[in-house]
């Protein structure tokens, strides 16, 4: 089945009430601005002595100003002026910035360093002082001080798509592109504007919403063309004359109002479609959401069935596990066979795009995850019933706190622990996981420690509450071995005094053989082979579990005793 290709921004946009809401207002004042000779016979500059400050009413549906002019006529000839600043800001800065971003985040070196200082340059002298020394220069022409502002707002938009640029960089697939032979600049082109245009969109509602505030305020000041009617100039014949008509103020204000928080909130749901991006991707092929299941299931963890899919790819077919209290199951098997993918399912955790198509999974008889099961499911049983230890724990941790500030938090969370009895229980794991300075550990920062003692953390961590199944995946990843068996020791002997189940997810058959009762082998997203270590190591009946003993020469000792014990 081919894949249904997922809705385009603009289609994904119009399901969006707060973008639908505000394009609608946008297209109101545009269209405002290009029929304005239509929706009123005055004419915005015509004045009369004989109709100064007329209240709303009769032949001026808004009143007039201080000059008698209708302010209805102003208001809407005026928004064309507002909106061609504002497109004039936006125009320039992009013409600027955006391909001086790209050139300068994909080549970087001195051409990075001299645009880069360029910019820095422009963004060090105060904007409002070159504007002054311009329109002293050239005299009030608002169309070239906006094009004055949108030189001054280009350093933002480069430095932005800059960023972006160097992001997309790093991907493997530009330096495929290169492999290919393709050119730089198509490289820029087809590859590099189609992952930094999102930002930029947003970066546009955002950038036109401040041009018109400043383009007003200019006008307020007296400083634009006092020859064409603008909401700026407006507010400031309506302030100069507040006392006696006061409603004067209302119109020009509710216009820059209007159409700056419009933009805002434009700007906003454009941000909240492409941040929901990579959730949506793989979701075309919906499931139906399917009733909670109401069987009970024995064990610690019961998996039944379980199929998982990332848009119509099924990448999990079929897999039934079960852990009992007290047992450790080993779930093996090479990258990209579906172990890893199978118990996030079970902990809620499958990566943005991945869902459940068929199946179900329990954890101490309660149903935590089937087709269409909330997160809520699961949510409440994680740290206090299931502990997980992740792999690469120097990622897994966050740099910006301490660690025993990150140990503390879910201790006050669960367990409800005042600050000072969470730092003391703190203390405690860290000294039970073998850390041999918890105090200094405790205050440490994750890169004051060494690996081997961020996976202890980790694992001090996952047992905080302790939970009655804990799941440790790869948990020896990226050690080396005198620090393996140090680890696999600690979580041995925890999983021992607690009488927790335990699932290890490994790529290595000796740790399975070091610490596991159980194993099942995972191939192509199915368990091939399910049974004790003891049986599937000396006696293994699958060929990929053949293949996959004699491949390694980890833990080879352990598999000889276990032959010579079965000959026994």
């Amino acid at each position: 089945m081919t894949p249904k290709s997922q809705p385009g921004l603009g289609r994904r946009l119009l399901r969006n009430p707060l973008a639908v809401g505000s394009v609608t207002v946008l297209l109101a004042i545009v269209l405002a601005a290009l029929l304005a000779p239509v929706l009123t016979s005055w004419d915005p500059s015509q004045a009369s002595a004989r109709e100064i400050l007329l209240p709303p009413g009769g032949e001026h549906l808004l009143g007039t100003d201080s000059a008698g002019r209708d302010i209805l006529a102003r208001l809407l000839h005026g928004t064309r002026f507002t909106l061609l600043g504002a497109v004039l800001v936006i125009g320039v800065a992009f013409v600027i910035a955006v391909p001086a971003g790209m050139i300068a985040g994909y080549f970087g070196g001195r051409i990075d360093a001299a645009l880069s200082w360029i910019s820095d340059l422009l963004m060090s002298i105060p904007n409002l002082v070159i504007v002054l020394a311009f329109i002293t220069v050239l005299g009030p022409r608002t169309t070239i001080v906006m094009l004055i502002f949108g030189v001054l707002f280009a350093p933002g938009t480069y430095r932005l798509t800059r960023s972006a640029t160097r992001a997309v960089r790093r991907e493997l697939y530009i330096d495929a592109a290169q492999v290919s032979g393709l050119s730089d600049l198509r490289i820029i082109r087809r590859h590099v504007l189609r992952r930094v245009r999102s930002p930029l969109m947003i970066q546009a509602s955002i950038a036109a919403g401040v041009a018109i505030v400043l383009q007003s305020s200019l006008d307020f000041l007296g400083v634009g063309d006092p020859r064409d009617p603008r909401w700026g100039q407006m507010i400031n014949d309506a302030f100069l004359n507040i006392y006696r008509a006061p409603l004067m103020i209302l119109w020009p204000g509710l216009a820059i109002g209007i159409t700056v928080a419009a933009l805002a909130l434009l700007g906003s749901a454009l941000r909240d479609e492409i941040e929901a991006t990579s959730s949506r991707r793989g979701r075309s092929a919906r499931v139906r959401p399917q009733a909670k299941p109401t069987d009970p299931a024995e064990g610690l963890l019961t998996i039944r069935g379980l199929r998982i899919a990332y848009g119509e790819v099924e990448v999990v077919h079929g897999v039934d596990l079960s852990v009992q209290p007290g047992e450790v199951l080993g779930v093996v098997g090479e990258s990209g066979s579906g172990k890893s993918q199978t118990l996030f399912a079970a902990l809620g955790l499958l990566s943005p795009g991945g869902r459940i198509t068929e199946g179900a999974a329990w954890v101490d008889g309660q149903p935590v995850a089937w087709p269409g099961s909330p997160d809520s499911a699961v949510t409440a049983l994680r740290g206090r019933t299931i502990g997980y230890v992740p792999q690469e724990p120097m990622a897994n941790l966050d740099p910006s706190f301490t660690v025993g500030h990150q140990l503390v938090e879910p201790l006050r969370h669960h367990l409800k622990l005042s600050r000072s009895q969470a730092r003391l229980r703190a203390l405690e794991l860290l000294k039970r996981v073998g850390i041999p300075d918890p105090e200094r550990t405790f205050s440490a920062y994750p890169h004051q420690i060494s690996g081997g003692m961020a996976q202890r953390v980790l694992i001090a961590g996952a047992i905080s509450c302790s939970p009655r199944l804990l799941v440790a995946d790869e948990p020896t990843t990226a050690l080396d071995v005198t620090v393996q068996a140090e680890v696999l020791e600690l979580l041995r002997g925890i999983q021992k005094d607690e009488g927790m189940g335990m699932i290890v997810i490994t790529h290595n058959l000796g740790v399975v053989a070091d610490i596991c009762d159980r194993v099942a082998v995972m191939q192509n997203g199915q368990v091939v082979e399910n049974g004790s270590v003891r049986d599937v190591f000396a006696r293994p009946q699958h060929s990929y579990t053949k293949m996959l003993l004699a491949s390694t020469l980890e833990g080879a000792a352990s598999r000889v005793q276990l032959d010579s014990e079965a000959a026994r």
